[in-house]
């Protein structure tokens, strides 16, 4: 679960440098800043509750 946590917020990552790089691509980065904070949300609450059993 870790490992695709951490692939996705590398892909989001990714995502916005290239829409904020390649002009008319802003909607990428908008985009890629969203599922980035919904993907630490939830890898968050998701390893948060695992780490108090």
């Amino acid at each position: 679960m870790l490992a695709l946590i951490l692939f996705l917020i590398i892909l989001w990552i990714v995502a916005g440098i290239v829409g904020a790089v390649i002009h008319g691509l802003i909607w990428l980065t908008v985009l890629a800043a969203i599922f980035f904070v919904v993907t630490l949300v939830f890898g968050g609450s998701r390893l948060g509750s695992r780490s108090r059993r």
